[in-house]
């Protein structure tokens, strides 16, 4: 499983989005490193189809994927289960999606 997390500097919450995409790796007991990616340029963001600070990929799908594909140096907001909107993917999102992978392995 590859996890990666993509960032742009000038978004405040991505320090804790990669705090809590951490402690949801250490509670399901997923093994490995994050790729972390600082996205620093509009040309960077192209690149890499980057919506906006923080994005979590598993095994490269977004954990979220947005509905309009504008890719660029911008801040990223979150429809949480409550409706409710935020700078961060709830834990609930992060465990879902890094669930999703493991159960398509054969085990």
């Amino acid at each position: 499983m590859r996890v990666s997390f993509l960032y742009y500097e000038d978004c405040p919450s991505y320090d804790l989005a990669l705090e809590r995409l951490g402690e949801v790796m250490k509670e399901e007991g997923i093994p490995g490193e994050v790729q972390v990616v600082k996205v620093e340029t509009e040309e960077q963001a192209r690149e890499l189809r980057f919506v906006g600070s923080p994005t979590i990929r598993v095994d490269d799908q977004d954990i979220d994927p947005p509905s309009d594909s504008r890719y660029a140096l911008t801040c990223r907001a979150y429809r949480l289960a409550d409706d409710r909107i935020s700078p961060l993917p709830s834990k609930d999102m992060i465990r879902r999606a890094l669930r999703s992978p493991a159960k398509s392995q054969p085990g």
